[in-house]
């Protein structure tokens, strides 16, 4: 979850920037075709040009955010056996699974929890928390570190990064068609663009965005049952859901108040489509159906 919500808060700060300098610039006047027409295929461009240079900007600083962000030690000289054996188990799994070998390191966070990011499966970057290592045995970490090789493996953070891209042109490339109609047949602007384009583009790229925001999540809940078969295969079935049992139970949410309950939606269809996890009593029964 930590390097979806570093991605993710990256890429919309960065789409904002271009998009809020691209206004001000005037490069947006650059899509009116005669003055009145909208020009569909420079509009086209304009979108990916913005939506993919968040998304690929994202992800090319993605290890270089974690590492800053989450405070990650790198394991470059093992000092302890802790230590040798997280290194020594990474290089081994990465080999099985045919990368490079990652960099390797620990961030101090009380929560169970590991990450997986970097642009290059050959010169990814493997974290696990000082609770991850406190709170599970070494054939659950086992599990937990194959889980995040897999991801690496399968080129995951370059696969989100696109689909990021793909949704973010369409989103700004519909806000402005939506933008310009709300202009000229509602407030009857017949040449260059009134105030009501930027407004009503500016509305419908936030709306667009978090509806579009459900089919990256789509992705993410996606790749973690690959991600989990592909764990399994490395350090085996059995650890790999002995790892997640032990997740349940420190994640293990706490029962809300009857008089709230009516009004929760933490286990509602609404929350599930915007979850970059599936739940995990789901991905323990895919892994034991198997």
């Amino acid at each position: 979850m930590m390097r979806i919500a570093l991605f993710l808060g990256t890429n919309l700060a960065i789409l904002a920037l271009i998009s809020i300098t691209f206004r001000i610039l005037g490069i947006e006047g650059l899509l009116m075709q005669n003055g009145v027409d909208l020009d569909i295929n420079a509009l086209l461009v304009y979108s990916a040009v913005i939506g993919f240079s968040g998304s690929l900007i994202s992800l090319f600083i993605s290890k270089w955010m974690a590492k800053r962000s989450m405070g990650v030690q790198l394991i470059q000289t093992p000092g302890n056996e802790v230590e040798r054996w997280l290194v020594a188990t990474v290089e081994s799994q990465a080999q099985r699974a045919g990368i490079g070998m990652p960099e390797v390191g620990i961030f101090n966070h009380a929560s169970p929890n590991a990450f997986a990011t970097g642009w290059n499966k050959n010169d990814a970057l493997v974290a696990v928390s000082t609770g991850l290592m406190q709170q599970m045995n070494r054939d659950e970490v086992e599990a937990v570190l194959a889980h995040e090789v897999s991801h690496v493996a399968n080129g995951d953070m370059v696969t989100l990064s696109l689909i990021q891209g793909v949704v973010n042109t369409f989103v700004v490339f519909l806000s402005r068609i939506i933008g310009h109609t709300v202009d000229r047949v509602v407030f009857k602007t017949e040449r260059g663009y009134g105030p009501a384009f930027y407004i009503v583009s500016i509305i419908a790229e936030f709306v667009l965005g978090i509806l579009a925001m459900t089919i990256v999540m789509w992705f993410s809940r996606w790749r973690e049952f690959r991600a989990d078969k592909g764990g399994a295969d490395l350090a085996g079935r059995g650890k790999m859901i002995a790892a997640l049992r032990r997740l349940q139970q420190a994640h293990e949410p706490e029962p809300m108040p009857e008089e709230m309950a009516a009004f929760a939606i933490s286990a509602g269809k609404v929350q599930k489509l915007f979850a970059s996890h599936p739940p995990l009593e789901d991905r323990i029964a895919a892994l034991e159906s198997a």
